[in-house]
């Protein structure tokens, strides 16, 4: 049987609405019995990315038996398929893979400068035999200076030469290929468009139909029409295999084949009619029989060779079956949801309802539907008047999915199981119902369902079929059985793999594997296989989202509400209750269950099948030929050769437009019609253009020649290229754009034949177009045995691209001579009198200049095994060959005749007849020595100038075989190319510029290679003098660190000679470590001060030099102390507090003379003073500060941070003080507070409130005379500002009066706490103490006075008030206000510090002090009297003195009442939670096992609860008549003491201890009368009233409930606990809890 065939029988099992939480069956789920699909998806990731693999073959019953029809139908178009394309683009059926090759990006070209810039680099050349030498810190500088070497090369040992052209994978980024740029505007990624949501971005719709859709307008006239309705009623369901089936509301099943012709009519006439509307269908798998299920529960099958009358009845059950339980079945009135046929029996069925109940329908054999009886099994769930199982609850559930496993075209074991797949809200169950019904698999709903989604749910079988080509993955040429099932928005893919049984009578078993897991966006309503890779899904939203099966890729996504899709709530009355009420907390609720779609959507043969309200469609996906026929119908060849492009490399989705997973049978399908693509696109381009110049631009033929490249490139065919491209674009006179879209491909290497005839026009277009750095760049990536020689060298000598030229002669002729006699050629008209005699730079000058520049990265290059300009590897043979030429050239010391047997010889000096020894390095060297130095020391790190036994074996073979060159050349080694430039450059011939930089040579590379050089030290110590004679600043760095690397390995006999030139030559660097060698730390640290760059090191090297471990000698550490006293100033200013922590640690004697150094400068001795007297970190300062320093610190804080005087002086101690020295820098910088604080701690306390009053007296008459004689120009802002600086000064020294007299006063009282105190009276005269706060209060009380008179001022007392600028009456108020709280403060104050510290105020002590407050009142008093002209001046202060005591009882008032309101709120709420009282957990005793409460608890507990009322009454009557209310809770009578003999507070979850009368009703532990009368009128406690059940259990007695909820039995309790602590005690804990 095909699988298609079964495929589309698998309807029934197909999707349904959202729903929600476990049913019955949840009861029964065992862990045993079910698995976990998200552990398996989970642990299958780790194994093998599944999202990666791809499907091989589609399955080969794809294409349908010959007695089956196709399902496909006249498709209704506008415009025809033309011909021509249709040859061109074969329709073929496949599938494909996804990803695509990126080729390098080539480089920009470089500029002409470029060519012999270098880059710093310390990685070693390409035959690496050292790495290069350290690079400094600073770079190189490019100005010119006159008389330098032509090249900006100031740094040539930290670079290294780079070519303009270089190869591509070490090139810089270069604009991208056309290849390579964004997808073609009307088709950009075509195929992948829709794999975003449409709302995230807008993607333009393609020219195709992602799927092409047909409406059956046959079949829709005969069901859908007025008639038809009338007729047969509307259509439900629909089933599809090969025919179309439909069931309708009147109860008809109405039949139609391919053609859309009416078969069959069922029901008419029969019993079928009058049970309702189908509900669902389902079809046999030989297609020979129908089933459909009513909305009564009933169940008709129908042969269709035999429709009069109903192959086989399955009636639902009647009343008395459904009350006796004689039968299973399903209810009546209830709609059959479901429906399927097991394997090939047309008398084995299954189904289910919408609540929740699945049946195996299994008919007998008989002859007709009379003789054979139905035998109905429950599958699922329960009859709805079922009890649950006890301790649970059932919730509400339907099927949401339900399908049987239709057969493939391979016999498995699984055909003959009838598994049956059912989804419910909660779970997902597999079931095989042959032999018997037995469950296969359960699996929950997985966590990733959205929270508060819609409910949905649906599923979808796809049997084992054989394939055409083994699984690439597995390797098996069969697939396996497989489920599709959704919850809500998770969509997950299960594998069902058979295990082989060891006895083979038996079944094998079945193991389930969940593969994949995807999450959609929204709810899924359906699902369907449109084939075995492929899903389409139905969103509840009517989107349609097409899938790849392994890769959970989503390949297509588009919307199908206008096909107004049949759907139909079946589920939200049945799982009402799980929809969200109310309760958005809960993620298990669901917001709304979706209507189902199940019926609706159905798949056979890779077409979809779409039941509408109004008609029926049908729908296929576009294959790839249909895609590309599209675009070149609308005229998109570009875009018709890039999507072909990508079907050929398997970027584009494969799977969903027919094209094979495998490569070879892709390419071999795809390349063909790309091809021919290609050409009928150039044809007709240009076809169109030769009729309209204007229809077809340039730039669509520029982008067409791109698109043509890649696909040539992706296809592997440059002969099209060159062959059928070219003609085109050449007889068009376009050949431009050909050449300039073939560029990146050569320069990426991707392309490295032209033939000649492209090579010609390609020169002459780029010269034409003054391109010839980008033709010369191009000439360097062509294989040059494909290059006519000739044309080649006379062009680029022509235009000057030596660069080419060089390579061509390198690479075809292995010549590697004659490129640099032709570059030493350019230098000698270039090099007149000896010197450089052009420009100051060479860049500027003519052609010659600048190609001359390029001897220097062509000696680089070559002289360490590259390939110039590409900078490729050289071969070790060729390698050898041209490294000994070029040293023969330039170390053979003559002028040589080139090529050999011509009578060329190349001339440095052509107007003298002698050339000079080592003419050609001579040239070099007065042209740019720097340069060829830079050249050459990458020259020495390649490994032939050593003695290596390749070379020895090179040159003594067989010399004879030799020519001259090599031989020399193999002899030539470091030491003979020193030798060679220290004779030459040594000569009057060269200024110090150049020959700086011989010497920098020397000393680089003698460390380097030291058994290879050898050097007397006179030759050594004149390099060094050498490096100290640097011409310019420029050269410093470089010159200092060629010193250092030539002093690491040679160490001069007259060291101390040098030390001069070193310090002239600033080579601070040396000099340290020179000093540092012989322990010479005075001079060290002096050469660290005379280090412009490395003056901050000092503090670490002082550091190091004088910790105690160093063991210096006196005379050391003195020559040491010394240094840093003459640079103390030059000390201080590098860093302040680094001087100081430094100078403390090593030398804390010299603190006095680094200070003294800094007179100049006080900022800096306050900083350092700081570090050293206030540490920030927690350490304290060592020692005992010296007095003087801690002074002088003083002064200078109170001119740098007055704020911090007080309370530094706080903290110091003041022995360590001399007034005298500190009071007039106070005074004058205005820092009383602190002032006052010294002298009260040197005990002049009388002294200190005398300087504090005239403090305050001056701010008085200052803030006085600022509100009073303002300017008239002074600003209102100034002016307020000014005042608020004031008063804040005024109330910060009050403070500091009242913290004097505070101190004072306690002083006073603890000096008298030791000997009896003398009694006081008011007349007696005031104490020193009780003098200060006199004194305090009334500078507080005349300055509030006279401010506050100054304020009230009324404008006609001022004349000229309104002149002046003044505040606003506002500010009055509050500048008063401000007045009166100072006096308010000293007064508070006052009667705190006066105030008895003893609880007793009658004690002597106490009056006393009460006195002292009265007798300084009094003094105030009297003071202010003999001051003030009348009583009336004194009201305002006196008021405002008793107004704060007044405002300040009030407040306390205020605030107790506001606590004690809060506190009764509180008080009264925990009392009532109390009250309330605590359910016990069970209803039984924990000791005992005896029912204490509730029903069936032993004892007349009715009785006993109204003899507890009537107690209760009679007690709260006793309560009103006779008790206070604070007598409330003492209960009379004998029932009250053993209610409080039993009641028991509890602590935590089991303490507690005997409560109180007053606490026993809310009390943690109850009595057995508040229990009974809390939960139940019916229970009561078991007392003596109460007849015990059994004559032997004693009464059970009052209860006690713990903390933990559980209850005793008093008696039963301390049982338990006297055996457990032994003894009894009143602390109760829970034996259970602890």
């Amino acid at each position: 049987m095909s699988s298609s065939q079964t495929q589309g029988s698998g309807g029934p099992g197909d999707n349904m609405a959202d729903i929600l939480e476990l049913a019955s069956e949840a009861d029964d789920h065992r862990p045993g019995s079910s698995s976990s699909d998200e552990e398996t998806i989970r642990g299958e990731r780790d194994k093998d990315h599944i999202a990666d693999a791809a499907i091989l073959e589609e399955e080969q019953d794809e294409h349908p038996p010959a007695d089956v029809p196709i399902p496909t139908v006249e498709v209704d178009t506008s415009a025809s398929i033309p011909n021509h394309y249709r040859e061109i683009v074969g329709a073929s059926q496949e599938a494909a893979s996804e990803d695509g090759s990126t080729d390098a990006i080539p480089r920009l070209a470089a500029s002409p400068i470029g060519s012999n810039l270098s880059i710093p680099d310390d990685t070693p050349s390409v035959q690496g035999s050292v790495v290069s030498s350290m690079g400094s810190s600073v770079l190189p500088s490019f100005a010119r200076r006159p008389g330098i070497s032509p090249t900006p090369s100031f740094r040539p040992f930290d670079q290294r030469f780079q070519s303009r052209i270089a190869s591509p994978h070490l090139s810089s980024p270069r604009p991208s290929s056309p290849a390579f740029l964004a997808g073609h505007s009307r088709t950009a990624s075509v195929s992948n468009q829709f794999l975003l949501d449409s709302g995230e971005t807008e993607t333009p719709s393609p020219p195709w139909e992602v799927v092409r859709w047909t409406k059956l307008r046959k079949l829709n006239s005969q069901a859908f029409s007025e008639a038809g309705r009338r007729n047969f009623g509307t259509p439900t369901c629909l089933a599809v295999t090969a025919n179309i089936v439909m069931g309708t509301s009147k109860g008809i099943i109405l039949v139609f084949d391919y053609n859309q012709n009416l078969k069959l009519i069922i029901g008419p006439g029969t019993k079928a009619v009058e049970s309702g509307p189908i509900t669902s269908i389902a079809i046999s798998a030989d297609h020979s029989t129908i089933a459909g299920g009513h909305s009564n529960g009933n169940i008709f099958t129908w042969d269709t060779t035999r429709a009069a009358r109903p192959f086989l009845s399955i009636p639902h059950l009647d009343t008395t079956q459904l009350q006796r339980r004689t039968a299973d079945g399903h209810v009546p009135n209830v709609a059959i949801a479901h429906l399927g046929f097991l394997g090939t029996r047309h008398t084995a069925l299954v189904s289910a309802d919408d609540r929740g109940m699945a049946f195996s329908h299994l008919a007998t054999r008989g002859t007709g539907a009379l003789g054979r009886t139905v035998k109905t099994t429950r599958i699922l769930g329960r009859y709805p008047d079922s009890k649950p199982p006890v301790g649970k609850t059932l919730k509400p559930s339907t099927v949401l999915g339900f399908s049987s496993c239709p057969l493939g075209n391979v016999e498995m074991a699984t055909d003959g199981m009838g598994l049956t797949a059912m989804l419910t809200p909660y779970l997902l169950v597999i079931v095989s119902t042959t032999p018997v019904a037995q469950t296969q698999h359960k699996s929950a709903r997985p966590r990733e369902v959205a929270a508060h989604s819609a409910m949905t749910g649906c599923l979808a079988w796809f049997p084992a079929v054989k394939l055409k080509v083994p699984d690439p993955i597995t390797g098996s040429e069969i697939s396996k059985v497989k489920l599709v099932y959704c919850w809500s928005n998770v969509l997950t893919v299960l594998d069902v793999d058979e295990i082989p049984p060891d006895d083979k009578e038996k079944l094998p078993s079945l193991k389930f594997r969940a593969r994949s897991r995807w999450t959609c966006e929204e709810s899924i309503a359906a699902v369907q296989w449109l084939s075995r890779s492929v899903l389409t899904v139905l969103t509840i939203s009517q989107r349609l989202i097409v899938l790849e099966d392994r890769s959970m890729r989503m390949t297509e996504a588009f919307d199908l509400m206008n096909k107004h899709i049949y759907h139909a709530d079946l589920f939200s009355k049945q799982l009402n209750p799980l929809v969200e009420q109310l309760d958005e907390q809960d993620p298990s609720m669901h917001g709304v269950v979706a209507d189902a779609f199940y019926m609706s959507f159905k798949a056979y043969k890779s077409r979809l099948f779409l039941l509408g309200f109004n008609d029926v469609s049908i729908g296929a996906l576009s294959n790839w030929a249909d895609r590309l026929i599209a675009l070149m119908e609308s005229g998109d060849y570009v875009g018709a050769i890039q999507l072909a492009t990508s079907y050929y490399t398997g970027d584009a989705n494969k799977l969903t437009v027919g094209l094979p997973e495998d490569a070879d049978l892709r390419h071999s399908m795809v390349q063909d019609k790309l091809m021919e693509i290609m050409s009928a696109s150039l044809k007709y381009a240009f076809g169109q253009r030769q009729k309209r110049k204007e229809s077809v631009t340039d730039a669509h033929l520029q982008e067409l020649a791109e698109t043509c490249f890649v696909a040539c490139q992706s296809v592997g065919d440059e002969d099209f290229v060159f062959d059928e491209m070219w003609d085109w674009y050449e007889d068009a006179a376009v050949q431009g754009l050909f050449l300039e879209t073939l560029e990146p491909y050569i320069l990426d290497g991707s392309i490295t034949t032209v033939p000649p005839v492209v090579v010609k026009c390609m020169v002459t277009h780029f010269v034409s177009k003054g391109l010839e750095s980008r033709l010369e760049e191009l000439i360097c990536h062509l294989d040059t045995s494909t290059l006519d020689l000739d044309q080649i060298t006379l062009l680029c000598k022509q235009h000057s691209l030596y660069d080419a030229l060089i390579y061509v002669w390198n690479q075809a002729l292995q010549d590697f001579i004659t490129p640099l006699l032709d570059l030493l050629a350019l230098l000698v008209p270039l090099m007149q009198n000896g010197r450089y005699s052009g420009s100051a730079n060479p860049i500027e000058d003519d052609i010659y200049g600048v190609n001359a520049l390029k001897i220097f990265p062509y000696l680089s290059y070559v002289l360490t095994g590259r390939v110039y300009p590409t900078g490729e590897a050289l071969s070790e043979e060729i390698a050898q060959k041209a490294k000994a030429e070029l040293y023969w050239l330039l170390f053979s010391g003559k002028s040589i005749t080139w090529p050999k047997g011509s009578n060329k010889r190349l001339h440095t000096k052509p107007s003298q007849s002698l050339e000079p020894s080592f003419p050609y390095l001579r040239l070099i060297l007065s042209f740019d020595a720097p340069s060829f130095l830079s050249a050459l020391n990458e020259a020495f790190e390649d490994s032939f100038l050593n003695d290596s036994p390749e070379k020895q074996a090179a040159s003594g073979s067989r010399p004879r075989d030799l020519p001259e060159e090599q031989i020399f050349g193999l002899t030539v080694d470091r030491q003979y190319i020193v030798s060679i430039l220290m004779e030459i450059m040594n000569s009057t011939d060269y200024e110090t510029t150049d020959t700086i930089y011989l010497d920098m040579f020397i000393a680089r590379n003698l460390p380097k290679y030291p058994q290879y050089l050898l050097f007397p030290g006179s030759t050594l110590t004149k390099v060094l003098t050498g490096l100290c004679k640097f011409p310019g600043r420029d050269l410093a760095e470089d010159a200092q660190l060629s010193a250092e690397y030539l002093l690491s390995v040679y160490q001069p006999a007259n060291v101390n000679e040098l030390i001069p030139l070193f310090k002239e030559a600033g080579f601070y660097r040396i000099l340290k470590r020179i000093y540092k060698n012989d322990k010479q730390y005075g001079k060290l640290i002096e050469t660290y001060f005379e280090d412009p760059e490395g003056q901050e090191a000092v503090f670490s090297c002082i550091e190091v030099c004088l910790r105690p471990q160093a063991g210096l000698t006196r005379r050391q550490v003195q020559d040491a102390h010394q240094v840093m006293k003459q640079h103390a100033a030059q000390f201080v200013e590098i860093d302040p507090p680094m001087a100081a922590k430094t100078i403390a640690k090593v030398a804390p004697e010299l603190h006095r003379d680094i200070i003294d150094s800094s007179d100049a400068q006080p900022g800096l001795q306050y900083s350092y003073l700081k570090t050293i007297l206030e540490p920030q970190t927690e350490q304290r300062p060592i020692g005992s500060p010296d007095r003087d320093l801690v002074e002088q610190y003083l002064r200078l804080m109170c001119k740098f941070d007055s704020a911090h005087v007080s309370d530094f002086v706080g903290l110091v101690q003041s022995t360590n003080l001399r007034l005298e020295n500190l009071l007039p820098t106070m005074e004058e910088t205005g820092v009383i507070d602190a002032a006052v604080i010294l002298m009260a701690k040197e005990g002049q306390v009388q002294e200190a409130m005398g300087r504090l009053v005239k403090h305050l007296g001056t701010l008085e008459s200052a803030l006085q005379g600022l509100l009073a004689g303002s300017e008239p120009e002074c600003d209102t802002d100034q002016l307020h500002e000014s005042v608020e600086e004031l008063m804040e000064a005024l109330r910060k020294y009050i403070l500091v009066g009242i913290w004097l007299c505070q101190g004072q006063t306690k002083t006073v009282r603890e000096a008298n706490s030791g000997r009896r105190r003398q009694k006081l009276t008011l007349d007696d005269a005031l104490s020193p103490d009780e003098v200060l706060w006199l004194d305090l209060i009334d500078i507080a009380v005349y300055i509030t006075k006279q401010i506050s008179t100054a304020l009230q001022l009324s404008p006609a007392d001022t004349p000229s008030e309104s002149e002046k600028p003044g505040l606003p009456l506002g500010e009055n108020d509050k500048i008063i206000t401000l007045l009166r709280s100072l006096v308010q403060n000293t007064f508070t104050a006052l009667l705190t510090s006066t105030s008895t510290p003893s609880s007793s105020s009658t004690t002597t002590a106490g009056m006393g002090s009460n006195l002292s407050f009265l007798r300084i009142l009094r003094a105030f008093l009297t003071r202010a009297a003999a001051s003030s002209p009348n009583l009336a001046d004194l009201r305002s202060v006196l008021s405002s003195i008793f107004a704060a005591y007044a405002y300040e009882e009030s407040i306390l008032r205020l605030s107790n009442r506001l606590l004690e309101r809060s506190l009764f709120v509180s008080v009264n709420k925990a009392v009532a939670l109390r009250q309330r009282g605590w359910r016990p957990r069970g209803s039984t005793c924990e000791a005992c096992s005896r029912r204490v409460w509730g029903p069936g608890v032993a004892g007349n507990v009715f009785e006993a609860w109204e003899e507890k009322q009537a107690l209760d009454e009679k007690k709260r009557k006793q309560r009103k008549a006779l008790l206070s209310p604070n007598g409330a809770f003492n209960n009379a009578g004998e029932a009250g003491k053993n209610d409080e003999e039993e009641a028991y507070v509890g602590k935590g979850k089991g303490k507690g201890k005997a409560p109180s009368p007053r606490l026993r009703q809310e009390d943690v532990a109850v009595s057995i009368s508040e229990v009974q009368e809390a939960e139940d009128p019916r229970e009561g406690r078991p007392d003596d009233a109460v007849a015990p059940r059994r004559r032997e259990q004693p009464p059970l007695g009052p209860l006690v409930l713990l903390a933990c909820r559980h209850i005793y039995h008093k008696r039963c309790l301390e049982e338990l606990l006297a055996k457990d602590f032994q003894g009894k005690e009143k602390d109760y804990r829970c034996p259970i809890d602890g």
